[in-house]
């Protein structure tokens, strides 16, 4: 995909090939039919919109906000990177912060919300130089900007 289309998924996660366990489960399942088209849903519209807008609800505290402009800051540093990431890229850090967070019963996000999220959210969107990893760079990235410090909410 086009790197301007690439930087509207807020996620990107690589799963790699199956095992051949899962391959063999794969093809035993299509055999006689197509599980996808029995699948039905499991929240409706509404629980859908319930939970976006209980998303934007989660507080990101100015530290947490720093916090992500230190990361971005940092990427742009790295001579590894010759496609940085958008603006975009933090605002969708943020978010898929807020909603690990509320996913997880708070009503805050945490430094470790933003570091677990980093890499799913923003390697999909870093051009490279040479043969470096988007992955390894944001690996150094996370272990090298310090922590912001949060007052108890």
């Amino acid at each position: 995909m086009p790197e301007s289309q690439l930087d509207r998924f807020i996620l990107a996660a690589e799963m790699g090939p199956p095992t051949d366990a899962e391959a063999m489960e794969v093809l035993a399942r299509r055999e006689h039919g197509d599980p996808i088209a029995d699948l039905g849903a499991v929240v409706s519209l509404a629980d859908v919109v319930e939970l976006q807008e209980g998303c934007l609800r989660v507080v990101a505290a100015p530290a947490i906000r720093t916090y992500i402009v230190s990361l971005m800051d940092a990427i742009r540093s790295r001579p590894e990177v010759s496609l940085p990431a958008s603006m975009r890229s933090g605002v969708y850090l943020q978010r898929a912060s807020q909603a690990w967070a509320l996913f997880e019963g708070r009503d805050f996000v945490l430094p470790d919300d933003v570091k677990l999220l980093a890499v799913p959210v923003l390697a999909h969107r870093l051009g490279m130089r040479g043969r470096a990893k988007a992955v390894d760079v944001l690996a150094d990235v996370i272990a090298s900007v310090p922590l912001p410090p949060l007052r108890h909410h």
